[in-house]
């Protein structure tokens, strides 16, 4: 693999330490400061201005704009309306001035510059050496905080030590006329702006999607503030003599409200802060993994911990998770396929409750997913590739047209948590009213072949991404065999039951034939054939590209992207993935050995996956090496591309990577099965799982492996082959 690690970061189990700043870093550093409580999420930009580069993100979930209209003519089901989620409030807004001069990043100068990021409090702060023109010395700190207690609450603290007499001037206000990066523009209109020197408010509205979000903001000074307002900004402005020594410090109090109805409730710094630290005991209570021996694993999988924990915690049905959760502009604030197949596994095995919620999500937005299919000339329900608010949002009809994925990721999502969980409530009603309508999609989407003798998919674009328009992708042929099976499985429990699905006996016998005769060709040593005509296409060495070439999308044509058997992410051994007990290990080292040296890992979800899929085959080397490139995808910038957002669904597929890699989880069988390995160097890791709605600690030492019990009923699995009941 051509791609390495930018070790930049400090290395300590529970801080993320930057030492120095350097503007190459700026933009990496914005995303891998960013703080976030599913609510609204702040990128780490310097709220007092910076000439360095910069992405100034303060996001809402679920508040976006529309861009694009859906206007006759073009192609049909060609994506011409688009939404994406907006840049909202700055309301970290500060400017910092001592004797006239202003303080910015990158111009003024600057000694001693740390930024630590706290993963036990949620704690992000930044402590410098300001030496003003004249000579001055000013310590200066900022600290920000998200309340992880109540979502709309979030605080700021600016500190100013000076070691000679001077003038300063501290502003703090909310700015809601951010310009959003990608179409250049702000996107709000103001409702209501008012300041009178404690208290400031912006209550501001989107101009397309008619979203409202409302900041009220309370403030602590030293002395009398006077207000300061503009169009869309409120604050206030405290002008103080410094004396030598003497600390001078400003405290912002925010309450942002999406669609606001309540009244500002307001906590301070240090409130907010022992109830964070109470809240991430709690988490990291239940949700730590330790790893003994691996310093830099073990802050790489705490840093995606909470990062995840951070972005979505089952709030809200109403939302999903972003694949750059509220940590950028890239990928539009959308989620996409990611969702149930990387980031359900983690919430359905810690938190079954919250993995619900991002199931419901799909329910909900079910009509849309209707309309779609119907776009695209097909019954039934096709689940968007990119979404915020359940319409398909992608543009590219490669993408949005061709790729069947979302689908049935929503048809697994439904067994996989039904399996863990036993709710067959939710199976025989929003799961089944689900299954039915994509399975009428599949059955609208694929045909036979010219003899009759074969079903199956074509003019689709698989997982890989890297070849499109192909007939009988595997993948696709096999997730759509899959979600036929398991529907019609779940319909026949309905009939004993007595339930009335409104699917007549000749849509069965069809979806059955089409899931007994689906097209999935192999060869005779063992390995699946991606797609028809694959096993023809040009070779290409994918360690021979230099890495100063990635990404691929920013430095190759499109077109030059597929015209090789390179493949951007894993397809066949994607399926391998989610059903790992529908094959031989004969046939997983086959298809590993054959597709692993063709793929360039150009998704960061591609780690994780040759990761797992190493550990179960026994090459302990290449799974501990995919496990730190999926651990430290963003902290070491892998890609070269995380000052655009965290890769959020990676995260959760780092947590994955351990429990059904090194722990060998398998969700799939008669009962959970554990067969932990030892990686080289670590002397423990333990984590906790939740399986059949008990909560267990498993702990892996040189002696083996030691299942407990923390709460809950007895719980059945198989350990090393051998059933146990813990």
């Amino acid at each position: 693999m051509s791609k390495s690690a930018d070790l930049y970061y400090a290395v300590e189990p529970w801080r993320v330490v930057e030492n120095g700043f350097d503007p190459a870093y700026a933009l990496t550093g914005e995303s891998v400061f960013s703080l976030a409580n599913e609510h609204m999420g702040v990128r780490g930009y310097f709220e007092e201005g910076a000439a360095a580069p910069s992405l100034l993100g303060s996001y809402f979930g679920g508040v976006y704009e529309f861009e694009g209209e859906d206007a006759p003519g073009g192609y049909r089901g060609v994506v011409k309306k688009t939404h994406y989620m907006v840049c909202a409030a700055d309301w970290l807004y500060a400017r910092v001035a001592v004797d006239g001069e202003q303080l910015r990043i990158g111009e003024s100068h600057i000694e001693g510059f740390t930024r630590v990021l706290d993963m036990r409090t949620g704690e992000m702060r930044r402590d410098f050496v300001w030496v003003t023109q004249s000579g001055k010395r000013v310590s200066v700190s900022f600290a920000r905080l998200l309340s992880m207690v109540d979502a709309r609450r979030a605080c700021q603290r600016v500190s100013l030590t000076a070691d000679r007499p001077c003038e300063a001037a501290v502003t703090l206000a909310v700015d809601a006329g951010t310009v959003h990066r990608t179409t250049n523009r702000c996107d709000w209109r103001a409702l209501s702006v008012d300041a009178d020197g404690t208290l400031a408010h912006v209550a501001a509205q989107t101009k397309t999607s008619g979203q409202t979000v409302r900041c009220d903001l309370a403030f602590t000074f030293p002395q009398a503030a006077e207000p300061v307002l503009a169009p869309l900004l409120a604050g206030a402005r405290v002008r103080a003599a410094l004396a030598p020594g003497q600390p001078f410090a400003a405290e912002k109090r925010v309450f942002a409200q999406v669609d606001a109805q309540d009244a500002p409730v307001f906590a301070g710094y240090e409130e907010t802060l022992r109830e964070n630290a109470a809240h991430y005991a709690d988490f990291w209570r239940r949700s730590d993994v330790i790893i003994e021996g691996d310093d830099i694993n073990q802050q790489g999988i705490r840093f995606c911990l909470f990062q995840l924990h951070q972005t979505y915690r089952g709030l809200s049905a109403k939302h999903n998770i972003g694949a750059k959760g509220l940590t950028g502009e890239a990928y539009n604030g959308h989620a996409f396929w990611d969702t149930e197949t990387y980031c359900l596994p983690y919430y359905l095995l810690t938190a079954p409750e919250t993995a619900k919620n991002l199931l419901l999500f799909r329910h909900r937005t079910l009509a849309q997913a209707k309309r779609r299919a119907a776009q695209l000339d097909c019954a039934g329900a096709c689940y968007p590739i990119a979404t915020l608010n359940g319409e398909e949002a992608c543009t590219l009809w490669q993408h949005a047209s061709l790729q069947m994925q979302p689908s049935t990721a929503v048809a697994y999502g439904i067994w996989h948590y039904v399996r863990q969980t036993g709710d067959t409530a939710f199976e025989r009603g929003p799961g089944l009213e689900m299954l039915i309508e994509i399975c009428r999609y599949l059955a609208t989407r694929g045909d036979w072949d010219a003899q009759g003798t074969g079903y199956g998919y074509y003019g689709v674009m698989g997982p890989d991404e890297f070849h499109l328009m192909v007939n009988n992708n595997y993948y696709t042929n096999r997730m759509g065999q899959k979600t036929l099976q398991y529907t019609l499985r779940v319909l026949e429990a309905a009939a004993r039951a007595g339930t009335d699905t409104g699917v007549s006996e000749a849509e069965r016998a069809a979806w059955r034939a089409m899931a007994e005769q689906m097209k999935l060709p192999q060869r005779p040593d063992g390995v699946f054939e991606q797609h028809e005509g694959y096993f023809s296409l040009p070779h290409i060495d994918v360690n021979k590209i230099p890495r100063e070439q990635f990404p691929l999308y920013a430095h190759w044509s499109y077109d030059r992207i597929y015209r090789t058997d390179m493949i951007k992410q894993p397809d066949v051994l994607m399926a391998m993935f989610l059903y790992p007990g529908d094959y031989t290990k004969e046939e997983m080292a086959a298809n590993y050995a054959y597709y692993e040296p063709r793929c360039i890992h150009e998704s960061s979800l591609s780690p994780s996956v040759h990761s797992i899929l190493a550990s179960a085959l026994g090459l302990r080397r290449e799974a501990q090496d995919f496990f730190g490139f999926a651990t430290r995808m963003d902290l070491d910038n892998y890609n070269r591309n995380s000052g655009e957002g965290l890769h959020l669904t990676s995260i959760a597929a780092a947590w994955v990577t351990i429990a059904f890699g090194f722990a060998g989880l398998r969700t799939d069988g008669e009962l959970p099965s554990l067969a932990p390995v030892l990686p080289e160097g670590w002397k423990r890791y333990s984590l906790s799982l939740t399986l059949s709605g008990s909560a267990v600690r498993v702990t892996v030492d040189e002696k083996g492996a030691e299942v407990v019990r923390e709460c809950g009923a007895p719980v059945a699995l198989m350990l090393n082959g051998e059933r146990v009941v813990v």
